[in-house]
């Protein structure tokens, strides 16, 4: 029997861009962080984040407390075109056994969750752990793409979620998700 889903695009579709840039200057109301559990700032995008935002985010972090895996908490965007910052930490790759699908699926399901919450209605994703934390790229990119279609399937709070991808690998990669996922092409 043929899916029909795969030849029919998800009215999601349109609420999905792909594009390759910097996610700190993303004029949205939201970027998600890839952080670590600390949340006071680290290399790759966290870095990015936390140098373009300027010190009153490393403030902001230090009084929440951390973060554990999996988890979202929100702060402030201060010098971020951004008016929010949504930490999340994602799971450390250690060979897919330990939970990490899950762990980074609920990365995106928390940090959708905050911004419905926070009636935010554009929001902007890095590849959440594919850096130093390993996670592989195309299966990353699937739960990344599954989670914001299966969200934005059941809420109409989000107007735009845009993946932002630091390389024209990782922008091919969403973009091949995205085909194989929600059933076309998508980019601005």
């Amino acid at each position: 029997m043929e899916n029909s889903q795969s030849q029919t695009p998800s009215p999601a579709l349109n609420r999905i861009a792909v594009i390759e840039g910097d996610i700190t200057r993303q004029r949205v109301d939201a970027i998600v962080n890839a952080a670590n559990s600390s949340l006071l700032g680290g290399g790759g995008v966290d870095g990015a984040i936390h140098r373009a935002a300027g010190p009153q985010l490393l403030e902001e972090c230090r009084q929440l407390k951390g973060c554990r895996t999996g988890e979202a908490k929100i702060t402030q965007g201060y010098k971020l075109p951004a008016k929010w910052v949504i930490h999340t930490v994602g799971p450390v790759w250690q060979g897919g056994f330990r939970n990490e699908d899950e762990l980074l699926a609920q990365c995106y399901r928390n940090s959708l969750a905050l911004a419905e919450l926070h009636g935010i209605q554009t929001i902007a994703f890095p590849a959440i752990s594919t850096g130093a934390f390993m996670f592989p790229i195309q299966r990353a990119t699937a739960i990344a793409v599954t989670e914001v279609k299966q969200f934005l399937e059941k809420n109409t709070s989000l107007e735009k979620v845009i993946f932002v991808c630091f390389s024209s690998e990782l922008l091919n990669c969403y973009l091949q998700a995205v085909r194989e996922i929600i059933g076309a092409n998508s980019g601005e």
